[in-house]
């Protein structure tokens, strides 16, 4: 059944985190993220709708680099109901896809429940100051739609906040599987 995000409070700061990479061993916090905006984005190997977006996710992580800006992947399914959303297979479906930002574990939920986050996929724009002025979907695209990929809300998102012009008020849910909670 699909899930739509619960659209977070425009003006919440970034919650903090500290989650393990699986890929590298190494861990990722929010404090490491910086740069004029960060894009947060709650996804997981399972998921059609997250299968359908892998690639312009993996786009939308390269463009966003080059312009300075961090993106940050973080999987919050329970991975003992869920096994193949657990560690070892995140950073095998990060490589598969080309992610070339962080993908993050987060096996306690905590993070998932601070964003309230409620399904993947889940974006969240925050400006330089680390306050939320974009949550929703990455674009119109869904799995049986025949759009293409473009993250265009996430990317007019972020333009808008390099521009330092206001963020357009008008953003829509994002759409996807439920986050598997234990």
């Amino acid at each position: 059944m699909a899930t739509e995000s619960t659209m977070l409070a425009l003006g919440t700061p970034a919650p903090a985190f500290t989650l393990p990479e699986p890929a590298t061993g190494g861990t990722v916090s929010l404090d490491d993220l910086t740069g004029p905006a960060l894009v947060v984005t709650f996804i997981c190997n399972h998921c059609p709708y997250v299968q359908h977006v892998a690639a312009g996710l993996a786009a939308l992580g390269r463009d966003l680099a080059d312009r300075g800006v961090p993106m940050v992947g973080i999987s919050s399914n329970d991975a003992a109901t869920y096994p193949q959303d657990g560690p070892t297979q995140m950073a095998a479906e990060a490589h598969r896809h080309g992610w070339t930002f962080p993908y993050l574990y987060d096996e306690s939920q905590d993070v998932a429940r601070a964003y309230s986050a409620a399904c993947t996929p889940d974006t969240f724009v925050f400006d330089g100051e680390r306050r939320l002025v974009y949550r929703g979907q990455l674009d119109d695209s869904r799995p049986k739609n025949a759009l293409p990929v473009t993250a265009a809300d996430v990317r007019a998102a972020v333009d808008a906040v390099l521009a330092g012009r206001p963020v357009d008020l008008d953003q829509r849910p994002s759409i996807g599987c439920g986050i598997k909670w234990r």
